[in-house]
């Protein structure tokens, strides 16, 4: 456990609606790990949930959660040690960090090798894909940054945007991490109804996302619900950040005044990239509603909860003015 050191903020600013609880803060990371961890055992075909079958839980009996939540932590205490987004420092976090049995694509892994054995991050980010990565996986954890940069708006927009060159550096990937932040932000502002996807999608600044916000927009006016297939045809259920990011937003907005448990129910059956669905969308119910309202009997059987638990109180503290 690094030692986190913890410095005053600027005052809140004009975008603030209220100042977020210790509760929510826990309740946004505890809400993405275990979304992450209820999440992976429905992931990809029967091959797949077998492995995972073997691999998800510990030697002592714990949910075991993904690279999703292992990546949130390193951005966080990264976060922590070096007072702000350091994306060498980050870079070879994620590299010392990464284990093949958390399930990270293969991409990833190649990427985090390559960092590991010595190439800036720089080079490895385009190495894999020249492009850069258009995944989910910048998206995934960006909810942490949202936590250390609460009352800096136009610092998490850069931060998000800056972490996410390091692993997946195409537009569309920074997009789908600035969204997430965003829209993290919002909730722990206690932006009402669906105000917090519009914000969102204002500060990603992607047309995908602002042709999915249009149909999420008609869905309410309509008072329609999509079933879980029609809402993974419409706004995806997939890896990459165009198929992945609105669908976690609308399904915070969806179950946010219902349980969890509902959430991931619903989640599941989507299919897909089903782990970090859950995981982003449990990072979001978590914000809006907190660690209280999250079922307690599946907290206690994740694997590091008093990791993740310090990670949060750490933030929080760091985040009072």
């Amino acid at each position: 456990m690094p030692l986190f050191i913890l410095s005053k903020k600027t005052p809140q600013t004009e975008r603030s609606l209220r100042a977020p609880s210790e509760n929510a803060y826990r309740g946004c990371l505890l809400g993405l790990a275990l979304g992450d961890a209820a999440g992976a055992p429905y992931e990809g075909g029967p091959l797949e949930r077998a492995l995972w079958g073997l691999l998800g839980h510990t030697r002592t009996g714990k949910h075991r959660w993904t690279d999703d939540t292992q990546m949130t932590l390193d951005l966080g205490e990264s976060l922590l040690v070096c007072q702000g987004l350091n994306p060498d420092h980050l870079a070879e976090a994620f590299a010392r960090s990464y284990r093949w049995h958390r399930g990270y694509g293969p991409g990833m892994a190649r990427l985090l090798k390559r960092i590991r054995r010595g190439e800036s991050w720089q080079q490895a980010n385009r190495a894999v894909y020249p492009d850069g990565s258009f995944g989910n996986g910048a998206a995934m954890r960006a909810p942490v940054l949202a936590l250390f940069y609460f009352s800096q708006p136009a610092e998490l927009l850069a931060a998000a945007r800056q972490s996410a060159e390091i692993t997946h550096a195409h537009p569309l990937g920074v997009a789908g991490a600035v969204l997430l932040a965003s829209a993290t932000a919002a909730l722990l502002r206690g932006s009402s109804d669906l105000d917090f996807i519009a914000q969102a999608v204002k500060d990603a600044a992607a047309p995908v996302f602002e042709t999915q916000w249009q149909e999420i927009q008609g869905w309410q006016a309509a008072g329609h619900l999509p079933e879980a297939r029609e809402l993974a045809r419409s706004l995806g259920n997939g890896m990459t950040a165009a198929s992945s990011c609105m669908t976690a937003l609308y399904l915070a907005w969806r179950f946010r005044a219902l349980p969890f448990e509902d959430l991931l129910h619903f989640a599941r059956r989507l299919g897909g990239d089903v782990d970090t669905l859950c995981a982003m969308s449990g990072a979001l119910w978590g914000a809006a509603n907190g660690a209280e309202a999250l079922p307690q009997e599946r907290l206690q059987r994740l694997e590091q909860l008093e990791r993740l638990q310090a990670l949060a109180d750490a933030l929080y503290q760091q985040a009072q003015p």
